[in-house]
């Protein structure tokens, strides 16, 4: 049976969240800066023919060089697209700590607000 929404909430150690959601943004965006400013692989010509190679042997090893240079390009392609959405991610993240931080101090400042209501309804109850 799955955990209650708040029961799984009260175990997160969101004082170790807090603290670390800067550092996490920090680190995508260094990863961002790192991976962007990567130039793709250069594409090198392919080597020069040899004339004792057999023309099948000389079209196959180019078509696999071009194959391998267009995978790596999609990898690299791949690569930018996954640390832009980290980057991305780790931003939304500490903007949701941040609301959260937010609206934890909102919660225990009516808390304290309904206790001190409370404590006067009491007392003019009391009189």
């Amino acid at each position: 049976m799955a955990l209650p929404w708040l029961a799984v909430l009260k175990i997160v150690p969101w004082t170790d969240v807090i603290n670390n959601a800067p550092k996490v943004a920090d680190g995508a965006k260094k990863l961002w800066n790192a991976i962007g400013k990567q130039p793709p692989a250069p594409q090198k010509a392919a080597p020069a023919e040899n004339p004792a190679a057999a023309p099948e042997a000389q079209s196959l090893t180019a078509s696999r060089l071009a194959a391998l240079e267009t995978a790596t390009a999609e990898l690299h392609e791949q690569m930018l697209a996954s640390s832009e959405l980290i980057k991305a991610l780790a931003e939304q993240n500490t903007q949701l700590i941040r609301h959260i931080e937010t609206n934890r101090v909102r919660m225990r400042r009516m808390w304290f607000a309904i206790v001190i209501i409370g404590m006067l309804a009491a007392v003019a109850l009391a009189r």
